[in-house]
């Protein structure tokens, strides 16, 4: 695992910083902030429908690549956009899937499994039913994994699935 990715969660102070009524800045992740500001209770997120899973799941794919690719070099929104469409689509995540298969540990592959066999009431623009069948099982892992503060797998899992495309 990288140097700085973790799977422990944050401790936050119980108090918020009442002059800017904002968590005080700490060195813990997005999802631990938003659950401190809110006040969210920890759930099983494996009860949750796998399409759901999904819909958060391509959110979080979605903000690794625009983060690497903003993070990489500072370029016009358009070449952006059509850089981060060309690895953020149903056709290229079912192939990154295929590359992340071997790597799952049976929970894993079950959550993957849930999403790829759910029943999408639509297909994507560019890609086939089964390609976005698989597409939706690799956003529904990468969205439980995030739910269950997972983030050092995320990234090991993104990083084996999109080596030759970041």
């Amino acid at each position: 695992m990288d140097k700085g990715l973790t799977d422990k969660p944050c401790s936050f102070p119980k108090q918020i910083d009442q002059a800017s009524s904002l968590l005080t800045d700490q060195p813990c992740s997005l999802s631990e902030q938003i659950d401190q500001a809110y006040g969210l209770p920890e759930k099983d997120w494996r009860q949750y429908s796998p399409l759901t899973l999904a819909w958060i799941g391509d959110t979080v794919f979605d903000l690794i690549v625009r983060t690497v690719l903003v993070k990489r070099a500072n370029m016009q929104t358009e070449k952006l956009h059509k850089t981060a469409s060309a690895i953020v689509n149903a056709r290229k995540q079912a192939e990154e899937a295929q590359k992340i298969l071997p790597l799952l540990t049976d929970e894993e592959a079950a959550v993957y499994r849930r999403g790829r066999n759910a029943d999408p009431h639509h297909n994507a623009k560019n890609a086939g039913r089964e390609q976005y069948l698989e597409a939706t099982g690799f956003e529904a892992l990468l969205g439980w994994l995030y739910l269950e503060k997972r983030y050092g797998r995320i990234m090991e899992l993104v990083k084996a699935a999109c080596a030759e495309s970041m």
